[in-house]
């Protein structure tokens, strides 16, 4: 069987001739289009007979199709086609003249303007409250209009069936049922939603199923489309992205309508005519949007439509649908596998494969009975998820090729093991490995600073496979610097498993910077962002001893945490505090509080994961120390982080606005570095982008007691072509700090205050060179410039994914 799949599919991916059958029609009226002439590469193929049809054998992989009064479309070459073209109506061509300007007709632009100014007030979310359920279905299949030649080739007696002699593990199930008689892929979904201007949004799915996976994947399961949200092409800060022209108006459903047509600016081409990539139905009463319809540049490569309905004075999204290509089959016939002379021929059927989307939106309500216990917990709920009551919500019943596909599919499934695969793909979005009962954290295995140099280490948790309320866990890391081993092992006990709420014991023996602000409760993109943020600190200090802790999630978007510690604590540089020396016994509390009120989470057995994190943001931690309980020192210590994003038609500017203060006499290791990334010993200062840091200020120099920061980003709608369609931006940045330090002369060592304020500007470019990585130049301005252009200077690299 293995041997047959092997030739099966080296059989998809042999390019030669293909027959195809192309129909063309009009897209206004649905009508056939004679005399269409179809071509590859300048090369006539045929012309459509009066039904609008021809059948051609090319070896192209698309074809360009043109008419007398039509505008010339492009379309990727497979077995079946049907294309659409577009008139080129006196209406239509009065435009002409902007678009050859490559310039947005301003009457558009002007409809937009009103579109995105009443967008709140159209959305259901302006209404007091209300409530409506969704069913989706997503698929990975064969066009549906070459199912039947597909089925047919499947059919046929091939050579490479009639050697099987032994049934298949996998329930019997051969290649030639799963390709002939069901899907490639099945997810469907079923959710309730829940709004109340007093209780805020309340997500519920009401039941779940993913062929092939035994359990769900509840990330992938709370991800939603355009519900609630200004589309991608009516952005403001997008409108660099897209060209838009105002062509008709019509009735839709009693309601007139602008028709505005865009295109994007990447498929522009200076010595051909535009190709719309879709179109816009504005009402004309409202300004609410109607219908959204993307077209790929290539007729068969897919679409995207969504259509909102009028209820109850408000816009609610009723429809969306999805067609993308994935990829493209090419098969021998049976023909071309018993007849030696026609293999010579090539005879071969090729076929696309496609991504299917559809979403129905229904039992709209308003106002509603609202009551607090309906929205209690995170926005998202999982009532159901074994996919039993999902025949109560489906819109249509499910065709025999999705019948089949549960089928199959999970046989495979079972047989590859597919959830353990996909559990780990899963798990990287917080950060982790899941193998069997551990979760394995991946940004513990290798770091850098100036101290330990290469750390390498394995950090393991017992997840809810061992048990559901008590989880151990353990870590592991070894610098190859100071060439010492350092440990912790900790042990969290649940409360409840409707959301994170547990105790904490722990016992740790390890090092850390001098300064570090507190990250406790950031995400994972924040601290994989923060990782280079000590690669030229070597201010290190160890610290031995055990904390207890608790950890609450009050609301959906307000956290909680307690700790009490007990420390021993000892500079491992050269340091003195106060005539001291450099070793202190250390006992205190830290109280910390994350407040997310827009963020929307999932409660999962592997606990609470984000699914969309939104601003504003806010971080806070105090932290006392006592003389109690051997502990030398009783300073006050707090430090707070507040992000926020701003769209305007300008661009969207991002903020970090974050400071720290230190009452009472504390170690240095307890004040503020100045999150310096820079290292005097190099020619040209380059670093990876850090949270907090400075590009060009030279790490572990300066240290404060109080400071004030700040971190600004401003993109640029304006946006240029990079390498192949895509697309790069520039944003702006300012950084800037200020503080002071009561008593430096207590502490013995190197070391400078910053109280003057300390500001670099840079740009960076974004998507640099069509890659994952911004390229940011950085530049010290102000109090601290020097006359060394290097010192000044400094490049930065960000991974594209960690954005903001």
């Amino acid at each position: 069987m293995k041997k047959g799949l092997i030739f099966l599919f080296l059989l998809m991916f042999v390019f030669g001739f293909s027959q195809s059958k192309l129909t063309v029609i009009n897209e206004a009226n649905g009508t056939p289009i004679p005399d269409a002439i179809i071509s590859c590469s300048d090369k006539i193929l045929g012309k459509t007979n009066e039904n609008g049809f021809l059948e051609f054998k090319s070896k192209c992989k698309s074809i360009q199709i043109k008419a007398s009064n039509y505008f010339k479309e492009s379309a990727l070459v497979e077995d079946e086609m049907t294309v659409t073209l577009i008139n080129s109506s006196s209406k239509t061509q009065s435009i002409e003249t902007v678009i050859l300007e490559d310039k947005s007709d301003p009457q558009a632009l002007e409809i937009l303007r009103k579109v995105n100014q009443f967008f709140n007030s159209n959305s259901p979310r302006s209404l007091d409250s209300y409530t409506y359920k969704s069913y989706d279905k997503i698929s990975l299949d064969i066009d549906q209009d070459s199912i039947s030649a597909y089925t047919e080739i499947f059919n046929s007696d091939f050579n490479l069936f009639r050697k099987q002699k032994t049934k298949d593990s996998m329930n019997d199930v051969s290649a030639r049922r799963i390709f002939s008689k069901s899907k490639l892929f099945l997810w469907e979904r079923a959710q309730e939603y829940l709004y109340s201007k007093k209780y805020g949004e309340k997500v519920n799915i009401l039941d779940n199923r993913i062929s092939g996976l035994k359990q769900p994947i509840y990330e992938l399961i709370a991800l939603q489309g355009n519900r609630d949200k200004i589309p991608e092409q009516i952005k403001p800060e997008n409108r660099g992205l897209y060209r838009f022209y105002l062509t008709d108006s019509i009735e839709v459903e009693g309601r007139k309508n602008f028709v505005i047509r865009f295109r994007e600016v990447s498929y522009k081409k200076s010595v051909k005519r535009r190709k719309f990539n879709g179109y816009l139905y504005i009402d004309t009463d409202t300004y609410g949007i109607k219908k959204i319809e993307s077209i790929s540049k290539d007729k068969n490569e897919g679409n995207i439509s969504s259509t909102w309905t009028f209820f109850n004075n408000r816009w609610f999204l009723s429809e969306e649908s999805v067609k993308l290509r994935m990829s493209r089959m090419m098969m021998n016939t049976a023909d071309a596998e018993n007849d030696p002379e026609n293999q010579q021929k090539k005879h071969k059927k090729s076929f696309g494969t496609y991504a299917y989307l559809s979403s129905k939106y229904f039992d709209y309500e308003s106002p509603i009975e609202e009551d607090q216990k309906d929205f209690r917990g995170y926005t998202f709920t999982v009532k159901n998820a074994d996919g039993k009551t999902l025949q109560k919500y489906r819109t249509e019943p499910l065709s025999e090729r999705e019948k089949n596909t549960y089928f199959v599919i999970d046989s495979l499934g079972k047989k590859y093991n597919v959830d353990r695969k996909a559990r780990i793909l899963t798990g990287l979005i917080n950060g982790q490995v899941r193998v069997g009962s551990f979760d394995f954290d991946i940004g513990e295995i290798v770091n850098y600073n100036l101290y330990e140099g290469f750390r390498l280490g394995l950090k393991g948790k017992l997840n809810e496979n061992f048990n559901p309320y008590f989880s151990p866990d353990y870590y592991f890391a070894y610098g190859l610097g100071d060439d010492k081993l350092k440990y912790g092992i900790g042990l969290d006990i649940k409360t409840t498993l409707d959301k994170n709420s547990f105790f904490r014991i722990e016992y740790y023996d390890d090092v850390n910077s001098s300064g570090e602000f507190y990250r406790r409760l950031w995400t994972f993109r924040m601290r994989m962002m923060n990782y280079g943020n000590n690669i030229n600190n070597d201010k290190y200090y160890r610290y031995e001893g055990a904390s207890v802790s608790y950890l609450n999630d009050v609301t959906n978007g307000l956290t909680l945490a307690f700790a009490a510690r007990r420390n021993t604590e000892e500079a491992k540089f050269d340091y003195n505090f106060r005539n001291g020396g450099a070793s202190f016994e250390n006992f205190n509390t830290l109280v910390t509080l994350k407040y997310s009120p827009n963020s929307t989470n999932i409660m999962t057995p592997q606990g609470k994961s984000l699914i969309d994190q939104k601003y504003p943001e806010l971080y806070f931690n105090f932290e006392q120390s006592f003389k109690a309980l051997g502990g030398d020192f009783n300073y006050t210590r707090f430090d707070a982080l507040f992000v926020q994003n701003f769209k305007t038609g300008l661009g969207t500017t991002g903020l970090r606005l974050y400071g720290g203060l230190v009452l009472g006499e504390a170690p240095i290791w307890k004040h503020f570095t100045m999150n310096g990334l820079a290292s005097p010993s190099r020619d040209i200062n380059f670093n990876l982008t850090s949270y907090l840091g400075f590009a060009t200020l030279e790490g572990g120099k300066f240290y404060n007691d109080r400071f004030v920061a700040y971190y600004l980003t401003h993109k640029l709608p304006w946006y240029f072509k990079s390498i192949g369609q895509n697309v790069s931006s520039f944003d702006f940045v300012l950084r800037g700090t200020i503080g002071d330090m009561k008593h430096p002369e207590y502490h013995d060592f190197r070391f400078r205050k910053l109280d003057h304020l300390y500001q670099e500007v840079g740009v960076e470019w974004n998507n640099f060179l069509s890659s994952y990585f911004n390229l940011g130049v950085f530049y010290r301005v102000g109090y601290y410039t020097t006359y060394s252009f290097k010192q000044n200077f400094a490049f930065q690299f960000k991974l594209k994914l960690l954005e903001f």
